[in-house]
């Protein structure tokens, strides 16, 4: 499909068939360094293409993609199973409630999704090796991709990233960099070797098609759902990618005339780790010292802060904070109570509907219908 990137603080539009990362003008800018950093890019899909879907009886999300994925089945993305939990549908009194399990996915994390496509980007352009800075997720993600499709991964990893997830990562073949400092160390360094090196850089949100991958949860949903959407979505959120990608999908497909209303998307955020929902509270995008157990979304600085905070406002959503007491306690339930076992960055969204399920009743009845997001499987984390 055909597309051109937008920057998301400044406007500018762009058109180029080479791979872009940021918008030169806006990432170029030094930010306070409190501050969420600026320049991520949007990826616009052509208006008259998008529309086109409209008619499309197979429909897959794979349409709404800015690449196409080759062989697909050597990797395969959905569909993720629904899960309709009858105990806690009656224990908060919401008859509609279902969740999205994206812990099945083939490395156990949503981040599967972003991953395919940046293998597909690579691939279009010729490109076999893909670098990144992951503490976890996206790395054992991008190996998995990597091992499905024959690429070389360059793995730059913090030395506190928890040895179960790099271990993922090693298994898959990728090359595994540890960094003496932080995430932010890593991200730089796999920057520069990207420049240096040559390849496909894929971390997030600095590479559009993160957002872009992720994206593919939402149109998935809607097709399972017989071509509904539900009123209200749950996420876990830590840089704000896949909050971002979850509302994209839905705003891709109500471009294309598919919907006639976008979800509310809610963001759900650790107290020890709240950059995003506090941005959108005090309209100061500053960042914070994080500090939850929910290691997947421990972000001090969101790489897709300013996104995230946009599409909140776009889909007249909220955020919810939640504490990591509360975190653990809805991963307990959710596995003593529906049979299903997630990392507590994943039990984050449940947390938050546990925490609204009142608010929701009262503004929608209790007939409204709400979907939660879960990211991870619970083998990722079997820490103490």
């Amino acid at each position: 499909m055909r597309f051109k990137y937008v920057c998301n603080d400044c406007g500018k539009e762009f058109v180029s068939e080479e791979v872009m990362y940021t918008c030169s003008d806006c990432a170029a800018l030094v930010p306070d360094a409190n501050e969420f950093r600026k320049g991520n890019l949007i990826v616009r899909l052509d208006a008259d293409d998008a529309k086109a879907l409209s008619t499309k009886q197979d429909l897959s999300f794979y349409d709404f993609f800015p690449y196409q994925v080759p062989d697909k089945e050597c990797f395969p993305i959905g569909e993720t199973p629904i899960a309709y939990p009858k105990r806690l549908r009656e224990q908060y009194g919401l008859p509609n409630l279902s969740i999205k399990l994206d812990s099945a996915l083939p490395s156990g994390s949503f981040k599967d999704r972003a991953s395919q496509l940046i293998a597909a980007q690579a691939i279009a352009h010729g490109e076999n090796k893909i670098a990144l800075a992951s503490t976890g997720n996206a790395g054992a993600a991008m190996s998995c991709a990597g091992a499905a499709y024959g690429l070389e991964i360059v793995l730059f990893v913090p030395e506190t990233a928890p040895v179960n997830k790099l271990m993922q990562s090693v298994l898959y073949g990728a090359t595994v960099v540890p960094v003496k400092g932080s995430y932010d160390d890593a991200f730089a360094l796999s920057i520069a070797y990207t420049e240096r090196f040559g390849g496909i850089n894929r971390n997030t949100a600095y590479n559009p098609m993160t957002v872009e991958g992720k994206k593919s949860v939402s149109i998935e949903l809607f097709l399972q759902l017989g071509r509904k959407v539900p009123e209200v979505v749950y996420v876990p959120v830590g840089d704000g990618c896949i909050y971002a990608g979850v509302c994209k999908g839905f705003i891709d497909l109500h471009a294309a005339g598919l919907i006639d209303r976008i979800p509310q998307v809610v963001c759900v955020q650790s107290t020890r780790s709240n950059a995003i929902a506090q941005a959108w509270k005090t309209g100061s995008y500053t960042n914070v010292s994080a500090t939850t157990r929910a290691d997947s979304i421990s972000v001090s600085s969101p790489a897709n802060g300013r996104m995230a905070v946009r599409y909140i406002n776009e889909t007249d959503g909220w955020a919810t904070e939640v504490t990591d007491t509360e975190i653990l306690e809805a991963q307990m339930e959710l596995t003593s109570r529906a049979g299903i076992f997630v990392e507590p960055a994943a039990a984050c969204a449940w947390a938050g509907i546990r925490k609204d399920a009142d608010l929701l009743k009262k503004r929608y009845g209790s007939d409204v219908s709400v979907c939660v997001l879960l990211t991870g499987t619970g083998f990722k984390d079997m820490a103490g």
